[in-house]
């Protein structure tokens, strides 16, 4: 697993959070997409935790190259945009799930689990996904963090 984070005390936390709750041991950290891009290829990471507001090469243009260099790799974006526009052109760089940081604590892990199932997933607070071209794939969470 990468996760791609510049703000390094909350990329300890969810580092953290995945080892403790998951049992996760590889976990390889980024700081910025040009980072991630390079750490994508050289190690194939079945999961990558994507930021978008990242140094040197935002996370929407990192996961379009990571999805050249590292065509195995699913990506799950953990970030604090949530508009609709950006939600939108997130899922179109071909990212399997997309979480809110505000509400990472009730939503990461569940997002995790369903990406590495094979699933999609919007997590709560995430614009509404009937708005979203190919959101009928998409597990979806709710404001209540119950499944829509």
């Amino acid at each position: 697993m990468l996760v791609v984070e510049d703000h390094a005390p909350f990329r300890t936390v969810i580092c953290s959070t995945l080892s403790k709750k998951r049992g996760f041991q590889q976990i390889v950290e980024a700081s910025d997409g040009f980072e991630a891009v390079q750490k994508a290829q050289e190690l194939q990471p079945d999961l990558i935790l994507l930021d978008i507001g990242l140094p040197t090469l935002n996370g929407i243009k990192a996961a379009h190259r990571i999805r050249e260099v590292s065509k195995k790799s699913k990506v799950l974006f953990l970030t604090q945009e949530s508009s609709e526009d950006v939600v939108q052109e997130a899922l179109k760089s071909g990212a399997r799930g997309y979480v809110i940081k505000i509400n990472a604590a009730k939503d990461l892990i569940a997002a995790v689990d369903a990406v590495l199932r094979g699933e999609q997933f919007l997590g709560s607070g995430v614009a509404n996904p009937s708005l979203l071209s190919d959101a009928s794939s998409f597990r979806y969470v709710d404001k209540s963090g119950a499944d829509a």
